[in-house]
């Protein structure tokens, strides 16, 4: 068993390396190839994409590196390697449920807090789905993410392999959901894959549910900005009664209002204002802007459902 247990985790460190920057490889040349984009690519997107991608690894890394090897040694130094004793599975299940679960209440409160919001807008804006995606973060809301800082802790206190068995998981989950390859379509096709669709999409997160997610609208009862918000578990949706499961596909993704703010303000609103006139990310725009309800009327404003206060208004 014990040679089992290193074998697996030499196959997890490899990958931790190099498997997942070739996996989003794949999975991009994959998109492109078949054009999944469908030309809604436009060059300030395009930036933005590129932007975040770049960022995280220069810059968010070794900002969670910094603390794990410098702030909690300083904080905690008794404490290093205290559950080094626990063994690698159940380590990855402590890893996995506490990063998690921290993730959906950081991602669900950016939906429901007003001011939280514009924080969290860029992973919303555009008017695709794709593997790039994954990344398109607000700098200030991914230097912020709380769940990062708890599994740093639990790495500083001896969880380091099973964080990075956790961390590749969770990786090509995230992924996978937010690309606009859609692997989940043949579960739902053949009757004989329906017990396994149904549950795995109460499992993970899939295409579906995510792109629910990142829908334009929810007029039609597919899309569901409103909820789904699990990373990696879908399960936290189901438990918490913020989860559609529809099995289809919104027709358009991002944000109704949105005018394409300027890249440099997506990646580091408030530091930079957008230009855009009207725009939460603007100098003098609103925390919230309310939905254009373009069923009825472009021109015609939402009103914002009072028992639903932020919800309704944030896409």
């Amino acid at each position: 068993m014990g040679a089992t247990i290193e074998f697996i985790k030499k196959i997890i460190e490899n990958l931790n390396g190099y498997g997942f920057p070739v996996l989003l490889l794949f999975i991009g040349v994959l998109e492109f190839s078949f054009g999944l984009y469908k030309g809604k690519w436009p060059k300030n997107e395009r930036w933005v994409d590129i932007a975040c991608f770049i960022v995280v690894p220069l810059v968010v890394r070794p900002a969670f590196g910094l603390f794990g090897l410098k702030v909690l040694p300083a904080l905690l130094p008794a404490y290093k390697n205290l559950f080094s004793w626990v063994p690698v599975l159940w380590g990855a299940a402590i890893i996995a449920v506490a990063d998690d679960l921290t993730q959906y209440w950081y991602h669900r409160l950016h939906h429901q807090i007003p001011w939280l919001w514009r924080f969290h807008r860029t992973h919303h804006s555009a008017s695709y789905m794709g593997m790039a995606m994954a990344n398109r973060q607000n700098l200030i809301y991914t230097i912020f993410f709380s769940q990062v800082y708890l599994t740093t802790a639990l790495v500083y206190l001896g969880l380091g392999v099973p964080a990075i068995i956790v961390g590749v998981i969770k990786g090509a989950i995230t992924t996978l959901a937010h690309s606009s390859i859609p692997w989940d379509k043949p579960l739902y096709k053949y009757k004989v894959l329906h017990p396994i669709a149904w549950v795995l999409e109460r499992t993970i997160s899939t295409p579906a549910t995510h792109h629910a997610h990142h829908a334009s609208s929810t007029d039609d009862g597919i899309g569901y900005y409103k909820g789904n918000f699990g990373n990696m578990f879908f399960l936290w949706d189901i438990i918490f009664g913020t989860a559609l499961i529809t099995r289809q596909y919104p027709k358009a993704y991002g944000i109704s209002h949105y005018n394409g703010d300027q890249w440099y303000a997506q990646l580091l609103w408030p530091i930079f204002k957008s230009k855009v006139e009207g725009s939460e990310l603007a100098a003098a725009g609103p925390m919230v802007r309310i939905d254009i309800d373009k069923e009825t009327d472009e021109h015609n404003l939402v009103q914002v459902n009072e028992s639903k206060p932020v919800l309704a208004a944030v896409s």
